[in-house]
């Protein structure tokens, strides 16, 4: 039995960055990879700008809502990509860390969220390739 590669997606709010790369990495990912997402300081619905650029695609992501970060999230990750949420994030020796600069899309209107969105799929396509999952197009 294989064991599947897990990533966890951080940002501040969990609101729009994280629950768009989580989106992409279920869909692109299928049943290859486990995801997760949350948030230093979860906000109480996801950026509704978010989950309409993500329909444009096709990803539905008004299901989910945002989570509080956890160490066991943390701990049960293997790789951890954080959005901005700087020193908030816990560190655990070992891990896989990477640190995705990307524009945080709150307030911002859909053209600015596209942009932002399709920065997200490009890295996700690069997250599957280094886990060595072939993406699902």
């Amino acid at each position: 039995m294989t064991i599947k590669p897990s990533a966890l997606f951080v940002c501040v709010h969990n609101a729009g960055r994280s629950q768009m790369a989580a989106g992409f990495l279920r869909a692109l990912g299928g049943d290859n990879v486990e995801v997760r997402s949350a948030g230093s300081a979860p906000a109480n619905q996801i950026n509704p700008v978010a989950v309409e650029a993500m329909a444009e695609l096709g990803i539905d992501i008004t299901a989910e809502q945002p989570k509080v970060l956890t160490s066991e999230a943390v701990q049960l990750s293997d790789v951890v990509i954080t959005m901005g949420c700087g020193d908030a994030c816990p560190y655990y020796p070992g891990k896989r860390y990477e640190d995705w600069k990307l524009e945080d899309p709150a307030g911002q209107g859909i053209e600015a969220v596209r942009s932002i969105r399709d920065e997200i799929r490009n890295r996700i396509i690069d997250l599957l390739e280094s886990l060595g999952i072939e993406p699902i197009q």
